[in-house]
């Protein structure tokens, strides 16, 4: 499995290019989100396909990837999000790599996840408060990503 993580990070699949001023290559940094956005749907432990889908269309649309590298990607942050202790590893790199932009629109991600089936959990809300703080997103602007992804979705909350 580490091999194939390993295959998946120094293949071609994605665009390979690093940061300024970053050890991590892009694709550790799709591979971070990725990572992130599963933990979301795992979280209340029922990780449906409605879940599953929305995280290939979002990983597809951000990183402009196929088909191909977005199944790709989306296995490879899974066996890399089961094989974590904790998900400090994933938003070390985010905050040290991401813009402020990139990190808001990562939180709208996250709750576009969390909001999939329809219904927001106690344990999904909680990560994103912890990602949100990890990753120097305030609460006004995870707010207001929330409200985004809500208005975007049709959800009315009570």
């Amino acid at each position: 499995m580490l091999n194939r993580i390993k295959t998946f990070l120094s293949s071609g699949g994605f665009i390979e290019k690093t940061p300024q001023g970053s050890h991590h290559t892009h694709k550790e940094h799709q591979l971070a989100a990725a990572a992130l956005l599963i933990e979301a749907a795992r979280l209340d432990e029922d990780h449906s396909s409605m879940e599953t889908a929305t995280i290939h269309r979002i990983l597809g649309a951000k990183f402009d990837l196929s088909e191909m590298e977005t199944t790709s990607l989306f296995e490879a942050a899974s066996d890399t999000q089961e094989k974590s202790v904790d998900i400090h590893q994933f938003t070390r790199q985010i905050k040290q790599t991401f813009s402020e932009e990139e990190r808001i629109h990562l939180i709208e991600m996250l709750w576009e996840v969390a909001y999939a089936d329809g219904v927001l959990h106690d344990y999904e809300a909680n990560l994103l408060r912890r990602v949100g703080g990890l990753i120097h997103v305030s609460d006004k602007d995870r707010g207001d990503a929330r409200r985004r992804v809500l208005e975007k979705l049709g959800i009315e909350v009570k």
